[in-house]
């Protein structure tokens, strides 16, 4: 968020957890993209605030937690001393999460295996009307296509993102007997390292597909200990997410941290995927 918008959504956060009764003397600002996650002390809470254009995207991050909260997933837990829904104040969607204190740890790649299995049975255990990803690659696939949405996107780039999005995108609907409740985007930068264990957050991504999908997001060694695993169907979505990754970048609103540099990495990333298939 650009800071007066910014400046907004704090006092938005740190307004609506002092009517509920918790203590706010100070807000921390822990991430600023298109939405922001602040942490209100001293009571400890995770705020997330985003534009309430996006509450139903935050509502059903809040149903996707709860309903895991009672099979035990390795997710980040909503707030227990507030009602567990979204509040809306001066044009902010806000929920409230519990805060984990941060632990120094380095991810195996055994244990970030692990963590997926334990993560995906407990979403096959709930029952939940989610997006398929292959609907997710149609919005991307949209983005891309779209001059005016896009309009910085070099003729060249945007024929290769378009190419990925619809060839390897077609891979999702033939993959569909195998499909199941998806974390969506399960990469490094939404993995908690905590004092109870490496723990899910960013839950509003949850999507139907097939396993590879989420694998695909993860360090490419995370996918040989997860057995199973179709390995050149987590290559193949592997490409296509950073495609998808790319395709938002290059969003004329987006709001992402050093976008200009991602804009380049991801083209960079979505290159050497595809370079790399053993198919080719």
């Amino acid at each position: 968020m650009e800071q007066r918008e910014l400046r907004r959504a704090v006092e938005a956060g740190r307004a609506t957890a002092r009517e509920l009764g918790l203590r706010v003397d100070d807000v921390v600002v822990v991430h600023n993209s298109d939405r922001v996650a602040l942490r209100l002390v001293p009571c400890d809470v995770l705020a997330r605030v985003a534009p309430v254009e996006h509450l139903a995207d935050s509502e059903f991050e809040v149903e996707v937690a709860r309903r895991l909260a009672d099979v035990d997933a390795p997710v980040a837990g909503l707030e227990p001393r507030v009602e567990p829904r979204v509040y809306v104040r001066d044009a902010f969607a806000i929920s409230l999460w519990t805060y984990y204190e941060p632990a120094e740890q380095v991810i195996a790649p055994a244990d970030y295996a692990d963590l997926f299995l334990r993560h995906h049975a407990a979403l096959r255990r709930i029952a939940l009307d989610a997006p398929h990803a292959g609907d997710r690659v149609a919005v991307a696939l949209k983005e891309v296509d779209d001059r005016e949405r896009s309009p910085e996107l070099a003729d060249a780039d945007r024929d290769l993102l378009s190419g990925t999005l619809g060839g390897l995108g077609a891979v999702l609907n033939t993959a569909r007997a195998s499909d199941q409740l998806l974390h969506g985007e399960p990469h490094p930068g939404n993995v908690l390292r905590t004092r109870e264990g490496l723990l899910f957050v960013d839950l509003a991504t949850c999507c139907r597909g097939p396993i590879e999908f989420d694998l695909a997001h993860a360090p490419e060694e995370v996918g040989k200990y997860y057995a199973g695993a179709d390995h050149s169907l987590i290559d193949r979505c592997r490409a296509l997410n950073w495609a998808m990754f790319s395709a938002w970048r290059w969003r004329r609103h987006d709001q992402m941290p050093d976008r200009d540099h991602w804009r380049v990495e991801g083209l960079r990333r979505v290159r050497a995927a595809l370079e790399s298939r053993p198919e080719r």
